[in-house]
């Protein structure tokens, strides 16, 4: 294998986004929009983001775009296009490689995103970097630091199964519904549908659930400098979850991360229409908390018997 075969093989060959001028080809790629431009760049490493243990290639390439695509739907933004560069070991074959591309590709199509270019070279371990960008209407790109005092907090979809899953494929130990949270963990379904719905409010404050509810409920306090309460039974959680121990399930509904969910705050008198818009997409949406004043940014989380501070947890690079 060499580059320029391998760039061959896995380059686009037709384009669906209307906005792109020149593709794979130059030097770099082009495109002309009237909108707002958003753009993210997230990088992954073999056995440290994954790992064939526990996935095959296809659900590799699948997953770290899915990746990508939820900080655009974090963003309020549509999905529109991603590069991607990759440093590549003599381990690794080209079949392999084309299987993570396949798995990018599959999820991109349902988004109609293009591949528009990227890079590859050599290295001792496989690392994959992917850039993706998106447009948003002009003033409506959604910041964490947009909560307010009096706004309800919502969640979307189950928090807690892509830890699930992961775990069921480390220790292989049976459950119930243990197909559908290895699923969760391996090919996870970003929220574009319901971000792009609530484009029609005036104010949201978004972040994705990578890291752990625990941790980007605290990036929106103290973006927003605001006092954020979750209470800790309302956090959605799916059918069978309580199958878990108490500790697993407080753990990895809260920190266990990697779910790709939407953590929202939004006004009372907006809530029915954010409710309105997640049955029109066909999005899960449960209320899981409030917003008040602070003296300082913070998260509380509300268990039965007690209210305490909930710090940021979960994994941590550079730590």
């Amino acid at each position: 294998m060499d580059e320029f075969s391998f760039i061959d093989a896995i380059k686009q060959k037709d384009y669906k986004q209307p906005t792109l001028v020149k593709g794979i080809g130059d030097d770099a790629a082009v495109f002309r929009s009237t909108s707002d431009i958003v753009a993210t760049v997230d990088t992954f490493v073999e056995h440290i983001h994954f790992s064939l243990e526990t996935m095959d290639p296809f659900h590799i390439g699948y997953r770290v775009l899915a990746a990508n695509i939820s900080d655009l739907a974090a963003m309020g933004s549509e999905p529109a296009f991603y590069l991607v560069s990759m440093c590549i070991p003599k381990s690794w074959n080209q079949q392999a490689l084309e299987e993570i591309y396949r798995g990018m590709r599959d999820l991109a199509a349902k988004h109609r995103m293009d591949l528009i270019g990227g890079d590859t070279v050599s290295g001792d371990s496989l690392m994959i970097s992917i850039t993706a960008m998106g447009y948003v209407p002009k003033d409506k790109v959604r910041y964490r630091s947009d909560a307010r005092p009096g706004d309800v907090v919502f969640a979307t979809g189950t928090l807690g199964d892509s830890r699930a899953g992961l775990e069921m494929l480390l220790e292989g130990q049976e459950c119930k519904d243990k197909d559908d949270y290895i699923q969760r963990h391996r090919l996870p379904e970003p929220r574009v549908a319901l971000a792009l719905g609530l484009q029609e409010l005036d104010r949201v404050a978004l972040n994705d659930i990578s890291d752990g509810i625990a941790s980007e409920a605290n990036e929106i306090a103290e973006a927003s400098g605001i006092e954020l309460t979750i209470i800790e039974e309302k956090v959605p959680v799916s059918q069978s979850f309580h199958q878990f121990t108490e500790k697993q399930q407080y753990d990895w509904k809260l920190s266990g991360g990697e779910d790709f969910e939407l953590l929202g705050t939004v006004s009372v008198a907006n809530w029915p229409k954010v409710q309105e818009l997640a049955a029109e997409t066909e999005t899960p949406v449960q209320q899981i908390g409030y917003v008040r004043e602070a003296e300082e940014p913070r998260v509380l989380i509300q268990l039965r018997e007690e209210t305490k501070r909930l710090t940021k947890s979960g994994y941590t690079h550079l730590k």
